[in-house]
């Protein structure tokens, strides 16, 4: 399969360069039912699932009967601490729990290669030979994006990590910055536009071809 390389900076009359990429990388047909659960998988083990609140048994005191059981003309009552009491336990009570569901390696590559090829397919995926600041500056990187004309709403993704790229997008909420070690299948499908250097391509080539 072959991605066209955009050149970055002016514009030039000769002809765009291709690189020649795998076609077990870039070129399988989508697995949508594949990608949704592994996409979902990945958003379940995100919550941490530290909800928890006491039953009527875990609830501080009320181990004495508040009253006789017959005599007092009130209803009879075991505990202070019943759930139909002011301080008592909940009738339900939440626990923790684990929300993470079973991902394997060949399900999560897979997924990983149905997206990209998917995001080459869509014109979605641009590939440049370097991208990077002399500088940390926000507006440096806004207008370095604009001269590639993808839009406010892009993934850039380098072969390593790139701190004066993501120091200076940290305060774009519609422009993402990563690399191919910490890239996720949510980031890949949420953006509109997914922007890659060569490097980045060769490394998801080894990884995952």
């Amino acid at each position: 399969m072959e991605l066209t390389l955009t050149s970055v900076g002016k514009k030039s009359k000769q002809a765009p360069a291709v690189m020649q990429v795998s076609d077990t990388a870039f070129g399988v047909e989508f697995n949508e039912t594949l990608v949704h659960q592994v996409v979902t998988a990945y958003l379940a083990a995100g919550r941490a699932g530290t909800h928890a609140q006491k039953t009527r048994s875990e609830v501080r005191g009320g181990g004495k009967k508040p009253w006789a059981q017959k005599g007092s003309g009130r209803a009879r009552a075991g505990t202070s601490r019943s759930p139909l009491w002011r301080g008592g336990g909940k009738t339900f009570a939440a626990v923790t729990g684990d929300y993470s569901q079973k991902v394997n390696k060949k399900m999560y590559s897979r997924a990983l290669c149905s997206i990209l090829s998917e995001l080459a397919r869509q014109n979605r995926l641009t590939v440049v030979e370097e991208f990077a600041l002399e500088r940390i500056k926000t507006q440096d990187l806004i207008d370095k994006i604009a001269t590639l004309g993808l839009g406010d709403n892009v993934l850039i993704v380098t072969d390593q990590a790139d701190e004066k790229l993501m120091l200076s997008a940290r305060n774009l909420h519609k422009i993402g910055v990563c690399n191919v070690k910490t890239v996720d299948p949510v980031s890949l499908v949420g953006f509109e536009k997914v922007l890659m250097t060569v490097g980045a391509i060769k490394q998801f080539e080894k990884v995952l071809g």
